[in-house]
């Protein structure tokens, strides 16, 4: 998809048609917790309990951290698994949907990095 992209093509329709698709893309990724929520998943070899993630996501408090999953489950990035037991145990893992958002991130990190060496560059001239 994207390595036959033509970016300079004289379309204004097709730029306009990417847009709108990297805005919805945004809109499901937008909120201060779902980034870091998919980088805690991403780097979790296996689902990981409410609990635990939780406390990779350190600063969020539990009211947000389950509104952010209730939004990334809805929007197919994200299931949650309930396990029938006393405790319940409840568990969180990408969805195929989420999984495929690797090398977006793995793109956006690098991009991340890149700018702030940029700008310490800057800052430090």
């Amino acid at each position: 998809m994207a390595a036959d992209r033509d970016w300079k093509c004289g379309d204004p329709q097709q730029h306009l048609k990417w847009a709108e698709a990297t805005t919805d893309a945004l809109r499901v990724l937008e909120g201060k917790w779902k980034i870091v929520i998919i980088c805690q998943l991403f780097g979790a070899k296996e689902a990981l309990r409410f609990s635990e993630l939780e406390r990779r996501c350190a600063g969020v408090n539990q009211k947000m951290l389950i509104q952010q999953l209730k939004e990334l489950e809805k929007d197919g990035i994200v299931t949650r698994t309930v396990y029938p037991q006393v405790p319940p145990k409840v568990e969180y893992e990408l969805t195929e949907m989420g999984k495929a958002l690797g090398p977006a991130m793995a793109e956006l990190i690098d991009w991340a990095y890149m700018r702030r060496e940029r700008l310490a560059d800057q800052k430090a001239t």
